[in-house]
């Protein structure tokens, strides 16, 4: 046997030891067709979802309109919005796209479901791949009605259990939409209650700086000109319009500019000790997380007593940064803190819970922290009379989905 031909052979043995092994774990992954007709079905709804969750429009519709199609084992499938406008149609018989608008108007104004038959479809095409049936579904959310339509176009008359597919098709549909929907909305409160920081910010501390930077225009200009530019600086990035969510450094040099001013304002009286890990630097956060936290230690903390420490503390503990806020200042009493009486949460020192009734400014951030990452990572406070007071925030090095 020669060198070439026993190469040869190796090379046939090595491709057919493959074509075994891609087809061994290929049936032992699904033993059944119906368990592949299962998981083929499920991977096309999650890739008709993914566009559906960004809301219904041209660009989503004609994504999913594949994968939806598939689902429903139709030759042509449309959808418009809800005003029958087409947002897309695709697979056979385009011509009928126009009549499918029609027919989406009338099951939008009744809120059911139209079905043509082949003797109503125009152009419907020849023999046996002929157009049989246009099934016209309206795409209901609930609280908000009908939100578009989905056309299914069948080259088969249609039975019960075709109709209740594609009802089921269209439920589906509806449900990725509304949680696009819900998305938004969260967006929305999201904005609104970064405004509610913002709102929060400006009385208490622009008045205190501005007051600072007055003190020092006769007596140290110098001075007086570095704190309005670091005032200006932190106005505009506290006012900033870009974005829910920021990185840690960007938060840290905001607070760097509001401790400057407060420094400016307490002298010496106001001591800060900063300790960052380099490794958590660029850890995404909700914007304006981290400012709410020192402002209340200066508040709460350390102006009752005139003077006190304030360190920050942004450790990397694996998957997570784990961010703390701790002044060594009045601390807070439980009772007065569970009844509402102080702007601040409450514990008995080494037994840490998570922030219940909290100033608006915490609990803002509470809010927002939970929202973005779970219920696991909200603020959790220690704090007890006369113990000072300690509020942390664990936050996800990497989350699919949040970017600065």
């Amino acid at each position: 046997m020669t060198t070439d031909v026993l190469i040869l052979l190796i090379v046939v043995a090595v491709l057919a030891a493959a074509v075994l092994i891609v087809w061994v774990r290929s049936h032992q992954s699904f033993s059944t067709p119906t368990e592949r007709a299962v998981h083929n079905a499920l991977h096309t709804a999650s890739l008709a979802a993914r566009p559906l969750r960004r809301g219904l429009n041209t660009e989503s519709a004609t994504e999913a309109a594949p994968h939806l199609r598939e689902l429903t084992g139709a030759a042509g499938l449309g959808i418009t919005d809800a005003d029958g406008t087409l947002l897309t149609w695709h697979g056979d018989f385009p011509e009928l796209a126009e009549q499918f608008c029609a027919a989406a108007l009338r099951a939008v104004a009744g809120e059911r479901r139209i079905l043509l038959q082949r003797s109503e479809l125009q152009h419907a095409g020849l023999g046996t791949t002929a157009a049989r049936a246009l099934i016209v579904q309206p795409l209901i959310v609930e609280d908000a009605g009908v939100i578009g339509v989905l056309g299914v176009l069948s080259t088969e008359s249609p039975v019960p259990g075709m109709l209740g597919a594609i009802s089921e098709v269209a439920r589906y549909a509806c449900g990725q939409i509304e949680l696009a929907e819900l998305d938004t909305s969260r967006a929305r409160l999201d904005r609104a209650e970064v405004r509610a920081l913002r709102a929060q910010i400006s009385p208490h501390f622009i008045y205190n700086a501005l007051n600072t930077v007055a003190s020092f225009v006769r007596t140290d200009p110098d001075q007086a000109r570095e704190l309005i530019l670091e005032f200006a600086d932190f106005t505009r990035y506290s006012f900033r319009s870009a974005g829910e969510y920021t990185v840690l450094a960007d938060e840290l040099r905001n607070v760097d500019r509001y401790l400057t001013l407060e420094r400016a304002r307490f002298g010496d009286t106001l001591e800060v000790r900063v300790q960052v890990s380099p490794e958590v630097l660029g850890v995404v956060l909700p914007f304006l997380a981290l400012q709410p936290l020192v402002e209340n230690a200066v508040r709460h903390g350390i102006a009752g007593l005139g003077r006190g420490v304030i360190s920050v503390v942004a450790a990397d503990e694996g998957a997570d940064c784990v961010i703390s806020v701790e002044d060594d200042g009045i601390g807070m009493d439980p009772e007065l803190l569970r009844s509402g009486g102080l702007d601040a949460t409450e514990t008995v020192p080494g037994q840490p819970s998570s922030l219940e009734s909290a100033h608006v400014g915490l609990a803002n951030v509470d809010d927002r922290l939970r929202a973005a990452f779970g219920n696991d990572y909200g603020l959790v406070v220690e704090t007890a009379p006369g113990a000072g007071t300690k509020v942390s925030m664990r936050i996800p090095k990497f989350r699919p989905g949040i970017t600065a």
